[in-house]
């Protein structure tokens, strides 16, 4: 399973890459996108949407199951990645390049209180 130590996770899932603007790039792990197998469609969280912590507030589909992302701390949605949602097959050939959206947090250092890589191989029972 591919944990990138640059990055932080939630315990639902979701991958944070802190940007040098302060923005934080979201998107779900690769032990979740093996998880659920096939991705077959996405729906992502409007522009400008305001998040609080934990809300979900995206939607990925398979030919399994359909399961909610969650934000992983509160802010704003400042931009989406609209090509994955014609294309969600993507997240499946590389989680972390693949995002989903952009936060601007309403706390800078909200994101440095999620999982390092190491707790995250923790949960998922990698370590």
């Amino acid at each position: 399973m591919n944990v990138p130590a640059d990055l932080r996770y939630t315990a639902e899932h979701e991958w944070v890459r802190v940007e040098s603007d302060g923005t934080l790039t979201i998107g779900i792990t690769d032990h979740a996108q093996a998880a659920l197998g096939d991705l077959v469609y996405l729906e992502l969280p409007e522009v400008g949407r305001a998040l609080a912590a934990n809300e979900a507030c995206a939607v990925v589909e398979s030919v399994k199951a359909a399961s909610d992302v969650y934000s992983p701390v509160a802010g704003e949605v400042v931009a989406v990645n609209e090509p994955v949602t014609n294309a969600p097959e993507e997240d499946n050939r590389d989680a972390y390049a693949s995002w989903l959206f952009k936060l601007k947090p309403a706390d800078a250092a909200a994101a440095g209180k999620l999982l390092d890589a190491k707790a995250y191989e923790a949960v998922i029972g990698a370590a």
